[in-house]
């Protein structure tokens, strides 16, 4: 063996170990997609961890008004319930149904979790237009502005994630399954999970236990 390789070997392997340490390139785009969009998800629990704080502060503070076993309609929260969770379970299909490039499946996942999206949406609506009708509006107590803030900005997200939705459904019709687009397929799945999983927290907190007090 000459010299050079010798040198050569023993900046590979300086430990004399026999073994030689491959340092890999860049994380594939899809990872660091992933792992950055995790990133603003957490930043997002954050915000709604304030808004559930909030709530638990200002849960009795009625001033007068109504509690929220005097105005919450469990048949309606309990349909709320079941579309969105159910539309979870419609989202993990069409993200499956993505990853093996099944457009059938996929827009007919899509479409379902819309729908299903849709609904919530207009029953809570619905009771919150309800609420302002009989006066019990956000400015009614701090109670009802906790109440109007939590469940309210939820709404907002998933008005934003229906919004999202259509638009990973144009997108795959107009580029098909390109690596970008799987990508955003990816982030919107994780988004909408989480705002399930955040619902989850708002059925038990507000609607359960404020609705049984």
């Amino acid at each position: 063996m000459s010299m050079t390789a010798a040198v050569g070997d023993a900046h590979a392997d300086p430990h004399h170990i026999g073994l030689v340490v491959e340092h890999p390139g860049p994380a594939p785009k899809r990872i660091v997609t992933a792992y950055g969009f995790w990133v603003f998800l957490l930043s997002d629990i954050v915000m709604f961890s304030c808004f559930f704080a909030a709530y638990a502060v200002l849960v009795s503070q009625t001033a007068g008004g109504p509690k929220g076993s005097e105005i919450f309609e469990q048949r309606n929260v309990a349909i709320e319930t079941v579309c969105l969770l159910l539309s979870s379970f419609t989202c993990g299909m069409a993200s499956i149904a993505a990853d093996v490039r099944n457009r059938f499946w996929f827009y007919l996942g899509m479409a379902v979790t819309c729908v299903l999206g849709l609904i919530f949406l207009a029953i809570e609506f619905r009771e919150f237009a309800d609420l302002v009708a009989r006066g019990y509006g956000p400015s009614r107590s701090a109670f009802l502005t906790a109440f109007f803030s939590l469940v309210g900005c939820h709404g907002l997200h998933v008005s934003a994630g229906v919004l999202w939705l259509l638009t990973m459904m144009a997108q795959v019709f107009a580029k098909g399954f390109r690596a970008d687009v799987l990508r955003r397929m990816m982030c919107f799945a994780l988004f909408w999970h989480a705002l399930d999983i955040i619902w989850v927290g708002v059925f038990s907190v507000v609607y359960l236990l404020g609705g049984g007090s």
